[in-house]
């Protein structure tokens, strides 16, 4: 029997602006140890065994390529902030051909391991997903999406929080934003994604029921350690990440 070759190309978010950091500064570039938090991301895909790293960039984008620009990464540009799923669908051009699985990062997870990543990659195959996602179970109270699954374990889709209904929100299991992703059904199904939602933008979680609707696999892959896989989005989460590094 042959197995499918574990291969994988990364794709990072690293667009946004970070708001509630309470600067002007592109929130992957915010330091901890000296370091940026894109730094740490890119460090972690690499060492996970990915063959290249596309990063999309929207705010300060020109700052950020010039900070990485010793680091081996194809830049793509996210003219117009609408939403994850429209940011993913700009690389396109980056990955035609290319027919292995994209590893979907957020730019802002300094604390991941190589070791998740690779057991994340590593059920994405075994079970034949066309869809994986990462997921965890943070202690409540909290505001991100949800994972709802049927009786065989299998996600039927993401719902974000300002979308979900009550009962939904009782689930524990969240989405973490981390994806592995058949390339082929990536950039089809973002083709069919609608803003049609309460931030009215484009949520890259939408892969996940057309994948459903179309009779593919899409499976979790729950990271025990739910403070790794937190993004940063305030200056107080950046202190707790750095305290966190340190122990």
């Amino acid at each position: 029997m042959v197995t499918k070759k574990k291969r994988f190309k990364t794709l990072i978010l690293a667009a946004g602006k970070g708001t509630r950091m309470g600067s002007d500064l592109a929130k992957v570039l915010h330091q901890i140890h000296e370091r940026p938090l894109l730094d740490y991301v890119i460090d972690v895909a690499r060492a996970a065994g990915s063959e290249e790293i596309v990063v999309i960039v929207g705010h300060q984008a020109d700052l950020v390529r010039e900070t990485f620009a010793d680091r081996r990464l194809i830049f793509v540009e996210q003219r117009e902030q609408l939403g994850t799923g429209h940011a993913v669908l700009q690389a396109r051009e980056a990955f035609a051909g290319y027919d292995g699985d994209v590893l979907i990062l957020c730019g802002d997870v300094p604390l991941l391991k190589s070791a998740t990543i690779q057991s994340l990659v590593d059920n994405h195959l075994a079970e034949k997903a066309v869809v994986s996602v990462l997921t965890t179970i943070p202690p409540p109270p909290h505001a991100y999406g949800r994972i709802v699954k049927d009786q065989n374990g299998n996600v039927l889709k993401i719902v974000e929080h300002k979308d979900a209904t009550d009962v939904e929100r009782q689930i524990g299991e969240i989405n973490t934003g981390i994806y592995c992703v058949d390339t082929k059904f990536l950039f089809d199904a973002l083709g069919k994604v609608t803003n049609n939602n309460q931030q009215k933008e484009y949520y890259l979680t939408d892969i996940v029921e057309i994948a459903v609707r179309e009779g593919r696999k899409v499976k979790s892959f729950i990271a025990a350690d739910y403070v790794e896989v937190m993004g940063i989005n305030t200056l107080e989460e950046l202190a707790r990440a750095e305290k966190h590094l340190l122990s």
